[in-house]
């Protein structure tokens, strides 16, 4: 038996092997750092005034308006899909969607699934209950039934207060906010625990219905989420978020739609 030989093949195949890899990881590379020819970005439909239909059915929004802006500047269009919001992340991760753009808050449980553009909105969670009702803190909704979104982080900020929800008599999940709201104004809850830029908004469009009790449940960043692996897209949506913080587009946006600039400072 030459062992000279065996080796000396050993050595070739090794070698080769170790080549086609490295040619593997090279193409893997190049094809992630190709930008998408359309972007499709998942939303939830019914999120005034970041992502809504208005009365002839066409999406609007302060994350619609910036969303388009974003997509002239990359110079790729962009496709606005509507998904089941409390499965966001398997959307995204199983690319039905290449972007979650949708007042989504900032937090460590889902930056463990999903990679974050750079914040450009603040955000709160309040504490809602009709403007007749004798509730006026927290503490009087103990015992009654709280209505929230699912999926959305109102429930990551009752997981923060768990003395609180555990006070509740019951946690109602709702499709939507509007629809939480919806019930509350007939009765059927007690209280709204929701973001304050979907709160606000809705509280001005039933003017006189309904009151803040707790502004201070949590306070919160907004982000665009991307697949982990799309560090190429991520990087120029954050130089694009930038740009529109640096020159004012976001700030009129802002203005446009909440009547005071609630963004933050892109850098």
């Amino acid at each position: 038996m030459n062992w000279k030989k065996i080796l000396a093949a050993g050595a070739l195949t090794a070698a080769a092997a170790a080549l086609l890899v490295g040619c593997g990881t090279d193409n893997s590379s190049q094809a992630e750092q190709k930008l998408p020819d359309k972007i499709v970005i998942g939303l939830d439909d019914n999120f005034p005034p970041m992502g809504f239909r208005d009365e002839s059915g066409n999406l609007v929004g302060f994350d619609i308006d910036l969303a388009q802006e974003a997509s002239k500047r990359l110079g790729i269009p962009v496709e606005f899909k509507p998904i089941d919001w409390d499965s966001k992340e398997a959307a995204l991760k199983s690319k039905q969607v290449d972007l979650l753009w949708n007042g989504l808050t900032i937090t460590d449980e889902r930056a463990q699934q999903i990679a974050f553009s750079k914040p450009y909105m603040h955000n709160q969670q309040l504490l809602v209950v009709r403007n007749d009702s004798p509730i006026t803190n927290r503490e009087g909704l103990a015992g009654k039934i709280l209505g929230t979104q699912e999926g959305s982080s109102s429930i990551n900020a009752l997981e923060k207060n768990m003395d609180f929800q555990k006070s509740l008599s019951e946690v109602k999940k709702y499709g939507d906010f509007v629809n939480a709201f919806m019930d509350l104004e007939i009765g059927r809850i007690d209280g709204v625990l929701v973001d304050s830029v979907v709160g606000r908004y809705y509280m001005t469009k039933k003017p006189g219905q309904f009151k803040v009790i707790d502004d201070k449940m949590g306070d919160e960043q907004f982000g665009v989420g991307l697949r982990k692996d799309d560090n190429l897209l991520r990087d120029k949506l954050n130089d694009v978020l930038k740009q529109m913080s640096e020159d004012g587009t976001m700030t009129k946006l802002s203005q446009k739609w909440f009547n005071e600039d609630i963004t933050i400072k892109v850098r």
